[in-house]
């Protein structure tokens, strides 16, 4: 075939580099974006999970950077009094610059600028900036651009949020987006954190306030011990004698558990075994005939309205047991056990003697007495059970409560 009747070959394909780039570049621009929503929806997580304030600020600031493809990012906190900024934390500068160097506070910065106005600032060409100067710090680092949003605290600013870099690129309005987005996650959290430490400080102060009242009753209350005491020894009738002695010896079971609470770190409740072996060591100094044991299990922690009923119902019983278990037979003892029962819901008080036993017309919660009456008002109380168990020799009164009402 002539070569004047070939056909023709076809036109060489002609790639559009700038078409192929530009579709590069919105590739990875939508990318960016779908990693800052990303990072925004972490920083929430960690806001609302409540970790540690310093290591929620480092991570603000590393995934800020990241968000941003920035070198560096710090977070600034305003310090009022000194009209400066204190770099809290931050990622990409040398050492001894996180938590110790500080940035100027006035319009004459960025950060400075951003926190006087109220509003964010962008500047992508610091050399050239006339709104401000460079601080010292970026100049020293070679940083070209940067972007500051304020950080909001609980009615004052806590301070700004900024991103730094190096490169010749440029932050657009989209980057000022996620940076606020970012600067509103953490003023969240700077406000929880600020709401919890004035939170706290009001619980020290009630609890402080407390133990001091706590500490004035107990007081108090030993004062009037003394006066019962020195009332009883000036009275020549033995039985009225011992009617005040019997009302001392109940009066300081009660300062007790205010002494102890004073002490406990728990204002509200503590172990009712540490509270029996006091209130039986009181009771072994008002009876020295007698020698009282107890076995107490650790750890069984009620109220304490409940611990005092219940200390003042083994103060009646192991005085009860003193008195008239032994009588004409020389010295004795009483054991009290303390111990959990069943399931770990109820408690258990045991006060057991050796001694002549009871009457044989006895019956609980028929007694006339005053010890017997609040025996049985506070048994009830406590929606307890009180049983006695003969012994040979002896008698034994079992005290069976929920540990909770």
């Amino acid at each position: 075939m002539p070569s004047s009747d070939r056909p023709a070959p076809p036109p060489p394909v002609v790639e559009d580099k700038s078409a192929s780039e530009a579709s590069d570049l919105t590739v990875r621009a939508l990318q960016q974006r779908i990693r800052q929503q990303e990072i925004l929806a972490e920083l929430g997580v960690g806001a609302l999970q409540g970790s540690g304030f310093d290591q929620l600020l480092a991570d603000t600031a590393r995934l800020t950077a990241e968000g941003l493809r920035t070198e560096f990012c710090k977070v600034l906190e305003y310090i009022p009094a000194e009209n400066r900024f204190l770099v809290r934390a931050g990622v990409g500068w040398d050492s001894g610059v996180v938590g110790v160097a500080s940035v100027g506070a006035d319009l004459a910065s960025p950060a400075g600028y951003a926190l006087k106005t109220g509003r964010p600032v962008i500047s992508n060409h610091l050399e050239s900036e006339e709104r401000f100067r460079t601080p010292e710090i970026l100049l020293r680092h070679g940083i070209h651009r940067a972007m500051n949003v304020i950080l909001q605290g609980d009615g004052r600013p806590f301070g700004v949020l900024e991103v730094d870099s190096r490169s010749e690129d440029r932050f657009v309005e989209h980057d000022l987006a996620f940076l606020q987005g970012a600067a509103n996650i953490l003023g969240m959290a700077i406000e929880r954190e600020r709401h919890e430490r004035n939170l706290n400080a009001a619980l020290e102060r009630h609890q402080f306030l407390i133990k001091e009242m706590n500490h004035r009753v107990k007081n108090s209350l030993a004062l009037v011990v003394s006066m019962l005491r020195l009332q009883a020894r000036e009275n020549s009738e033995p039985e009225f004698a011992q009617h005040l002695e019997d009302a001392t010896l109940r009066v300081a079971a009660i300062a007790r558990v205010h002494e102890q609470l004073y002490r406990s770190s728990d204002i509200e409740r503590f172990d009712i075994g540490r509270y029996i072996e006091a209130i039986c060591k009181d009771l072994g100094a008002s009876f020295s005939q007698c020698e009282i044991l107890v076995q107490a299990q650790p750890g069984i922690v009620i109220s304490a309205d409940r611990a005092i009923s219940s200390a003042l119902i083994v103060n009646e019983l192991v005085s009860n047991a003193a008195k008239h278990a032994y009588l004409g037979d020389g010295p004795g003892r009483v054991w009290v056990d303390v111990a959990t029962t069943g399931d770990g819901s109820l408690f258990s008080i045991s006060v057991r003697d050796e001694g002549s036993g009871l009457p044989e017309d006895f019956e609980i919660g028929k007694g006339r007495g005053m010890g017997a009456r609040m025996v049985g008002a506070l048994a009830e109380q406590l929606d307890a059970t009180l049983a006695v168990v003969p012994r040979h020799p002896g008698a034994e009164f079992i005290l069976t409560a929920p540990l909770a009402p």
